[in-house]
């Protein structure tokens, strides 16, 4: 098999496989070497980079939840202990600035929440602050039974996440089948590269297989992205 079919095989491969692959710590700027280029196309790929955003929001919101329960539980007045969350988490800057004017808290959490995809369980924090608000007490234990709920369903997510990556992994697998296929036939003594890349009918056949190859994937991810959606 030539260099310019064997190019094309690898980068297909890579665009295919690489996404599949754990993510990984890159050094530092200036020393990357090149083995750590997959990494870096993994971590650069737009809906894994949104993905991961989302899952480290998730993460966010359930720290602050656990925090301002425990800060409202040793007796700080819920302004500081809002205070101390949003220095742990800056984007809860705008709700602090509503608690330091008087403003409405819960609105700006909602907000908040319609603004990051990963921050929707602030809905529930909001919720919480809004019942204590109105009862004038118990946000403590609301707060510590809102973060019991989200624990819950973070494992919930988890199970899911880990079989959808089960079937993200199979149809990346199932995609690189014609690239295994080309190869078989390479080895067989036929030449199906030149078919490919040196007739009209070949490139269109090529054209048409890699745009169902594209379609495909991103229909896979498509249903997983609506399957882990809360």
């Amino acid at each position: 098999m030539s260099a310019w079919p064997a190019a094309l095989l690898v980068a297909v491969a890579a665009a295919v496989l690489v996404p599949a692959a754990p993510p990984v710590r890159l050094p530092r700027r200036g020393t990357t070497p090149p083995v750590a280029a997959p990494a870096a196309l993994w971590l650069r790929w737009p809906r894994l980079g949104r993905r991961r955003g989302t899952a480290a929001d998730r993460a966010a919101v359930l720290e602050v939840c656990d925090l301002l329960a425990a800060e409202l539980a040793a007796g700080r007045p819920p302004g500081a202990a809002l205070a101390a969350a949003g220095a742990r988490w800056p984007p809860l800057a705008a709700a602090v600035e509503a608690s330091r004017l008087g403003a409405d808290v819960p609105d700006a959490l909602r907000r908040l929440a319609a603004e990051r995809p990963g921050a929707t369980d602030l809905r529930w924090v909001a919720g919480a602050w809004e019942v204590a608000q109105d009862s004038g007490h118990g946000l403590a234990l609301a707060l510590e039974r809102t973060a019991a709920g989200l624990r819950a369903q973070r494992r919930t997510r988890r199970l899911v996440d880990s079989e959808l990556a089960s079937a993200r992994a199979t149809a990346r697998l199932v995609a690189c089948l014609p690239l295994a296929v080309l190869l078989m036939g390479s080895g067989a003594g036929s030449d199906p590269w030149s078919f490919l890349l040196a007739t009209p009918v070949g490139w269109a056949c090529l054209g048409l297989g890699l745009g169902l190859l594209a379609l495909g994937l991103w229909w896979i991810e498509r249903l997983a992205d609506r399957a882990s959606a809360p």
